[in-house]
């Protein structure tokens, strides 16, 4: 950073005494640099500027990535660049000035841009978005809030992430609810067959239809729309866990037409870790019980959801900085770079019967995750060797249907990254997989 922006930084910070409600706009002007610059000489065709590496250097440059660690389990959680770490540590240095200042005062400007920008991105109305720390946060708010009674029932699949089936199985437990999973092709020959999975297992009781929108298993995209609209036309509630879709691919709500949206922001998005977005339907936020005590629980006001008494307030005012750096790269070039990133590699690898992928390369069924499986050899011995004699990162899945590693790179992943990664799959092919290390005891 040049002196001139330091000392405008520096004397902005010491500027903003009561003004400390806008922090936000200061930075945002200062920070997209190379990535900024890089994007406006880019092609406009997404799927030719996913191949330019001239435009890729600089946003992989902006994170602060540890090249000698692999990291191919983004669908985990995300690094987040530059220019949110920097907003991240401002915005805490501010707060510790005075934190009850920052972190009490209500209402609350720059948490109400954040609020505007997310959805505008998303497609909705601003008073239709709740922040909150993560997408179990965010669905769990609709798992426990909706008014439902005993019998009736939730339907879902066995590919959703365990932690809302938890959330389902104790509201079961608790409520006499009926809780019914249903199995998906891994992956579907055609999408009409999910759809017509979930219309066979609907029930005159079926009240929730709760799917992903990308399965974190497989990377699979389900269809939304149409599970939506089928939902809708038999007067079922959608709800739709999109912690793996937000920023990953462009899309807006009239895209989905769900009845409830929750995502984490930590992920494609690469804000901050403990940052999340909750939608909410203008027309069932009433009716809606917050997840935490609110002194007017039936209101129609978004922001009864948010009340977890002392906010990550630094967290939440950073996500506007991520939100700048994926709009300056463009989330149709995102897309098609991360669809790239994973053919790239996965072209690497032999085709024969070793490989199988539980995962559509089709561009309408998946995205930057795949599943791949290795015949004969364990998910769970396999990432372990990438980890420790590969320094790879991967996610070992083991599924009563499903077993592989899932391999996720982020845009800030390198072509020689991948490379790296092919190679240690082509030495475990051909030579199979060392005996696990002996575990050391106590030094």
């Amino acid at each position: 950073m040049d002196k001139a922006n330091l000392f405008t930084r520096r004397a902005f910070i010491n500027g903003l005494g009561a003004a400390a409600g806008t922090l936000h706009p200061w930075i945002r002007p200062l920070a997209l640099g190379a990535v900024g610059c890089a994007a406006e000489r880019a092609s406009k065709d997404p799927e030719i500027a996913a191949r330019d590496e001239d435009f890729w250097r600089p946003v992989q440059e902006a994170y602060r990535a540890d090249r000698a660690l692999l990291n191919l389990n983004n669908g985990g959680v995300s690094p987040f660049p530059r220019m949110v770490e920097e907003a991240l540590f401002d915005y805490t240095r501010e707060a510790l000035r005075c934190p009850s200042r920052f972190l009490l005062r209500d209402p609350d400007p720059p948490l109400e841009a954040v609020r505007r920008e997310l959805a505008s991105m998303f497609g909705s109305e601003p008073d239709e978005i709740a922040i909150v720390r993560n997408s179990t946060e965010a669905l769990e708010t609709v798992t426990f809030g909706l008014d439902l009674r005993k019998g009736d029932e939730i339907l879902s699949s066995n590919q959703d992430y365990p932690r809302m089936v938890n959330a389902w199985k104790q509201r079961a437990m608790r409520d006499g609810v009926v809780f019914r999973q249903i199995s998906l092709p891994a992956p579907p020959r055609d999408l009409s067959e999910i759809v017509a999975a979930f219309e066979r297992a609907i029930t005159p009781r079926t009240r929730v239809l709760h799917f992903c929108h990308v399965i974190n298993l497989t990377g699979q995209i389900l269809p939304v729309r149409e599970l939506c609209e089928l939902a809708r036309s038999r007067g079922i509630l959608s709800l739709v866990d999109g912690a793996h879709s937000f920023a990953h691919f462009p899309f807006q709500w009239k895209d989905l037409g769900c009845d409830f949206f929750g995502t984490s922001l930590h992920k494609w998005l690469s804000a901050p870790f403990g940052s999340g977005m909750l939608f909410v339907k203008k027309s069932r936020i009433r009716s809606l019980w917050p997840l935490f005590a609110h002194s007017e629980p039936r209101s129609g006001d978004i922001r009864k959801f948010e009340q977890i008494g002392t906010h990550p307030t630094p967290i939440y005012h950073a996500i506007a900085h991520a939100i700048d750096f994926n709009r300056s790269i463009g989330l149709e070039r995102k897309a098609a770079r991360l669809r790239y990133l994973k053919s790239y590699w996965a072209d690497l690898l032999p085709e024969d019967d070793r490989v199988k992928f539980h995962t559509s390369f089709e561009p309408e069924q998946s995205c930057a995750i795949a599943l791949l499986h290795l015949q004969g050899v364990p998910s769970k011995r396999l990432a372990d060797h990438l980890r420790d004699d590969h320094a790879i990162i991967v996610a070992p899945i083991q599924h009563q249907e499903l077993r592989g590693i899932r391999v996720s790179p982020h845009v800030y992943t390198t072509l020689a990254e991948l490379n790296r990664f092919a190679g240690a799959i082509h030495e475990v092919l051909d030579h199979g997989l060392p005996e696990p290390r002996r575990k050391r005891g106590p030094i």
